[in-house]
């Protein structure tokens, strides 16, 4: 999580990423188990639905999905309240919902924020990516390998200065 560096990604056609959190589950899954074994995801509300909170959870993962948009600068009061006590016979939506809720929660989904949006905005700002030249997925998807590996070796350089 500290290193920053791009381990697994793919490019799709689809118009949102609700049918992309399966085959991203595969992939983590097809990863050396050097780089550890996930017990928990988290995700924005692009991926959130009934079927991809079933599905990691279905892998043993603890799914922190956005169920919506959250409104920005809540009252301190607001930030901290507590959830209380979990839902009794509570669906997986709910539990995952409350989960949200809590400070523990709150804290891991926060990481988000600082590991994958900060990748995408180094692409983006720092090495200029913002589109593709390119044309067709197989294409795409290379140029895409390209970015990700240029990202991974420029990252690997400033981790080992």
């Amino acid at each position: 999580m500290d290193s920053h560096l791009i381990v697994g990604g793919h490019i799709s056609q689809a118009p949102n990423d609700k049918q992309q959190l399966q085959p991203a589950l595969e992939a983590l899954e097809e990863l050396p188990d050097q780089l550890g074994d996930p017990k928990r995801i988290t995700a924005d509300n692009g991926y959130y639905s009934k079927d991809n909170v079933s599905e990691a959870t279905d892998r043993g993962l603890i799914p922190y999905l956005a169920t919506g948009r959250q409104n920005h600068n809540q009252r301190w009061d607001e930030r901290r309240a507590d959830p209380g006590p979990p839902p009794k016979d509570a669906s997986q939506i709910q539990q995952m919902g409350w989960r949200l809720k809590t400070r523990q929660g709150k804290a891991f989904y926060g990481q988000r924020k600082a590991t994958v949006e900060t990748v995408f905005g180094i692409i983006k700002q720092v090495m200029g990516f913002r589109q593709f030249s390119l044309r067709g997925i197989r294409k795409v998807t290379g140029e895409w390998n390209l970015v990700k590996c240029a990202y991974n070796l420029k990252r690997m350089h400033a981790l080992a200065t």
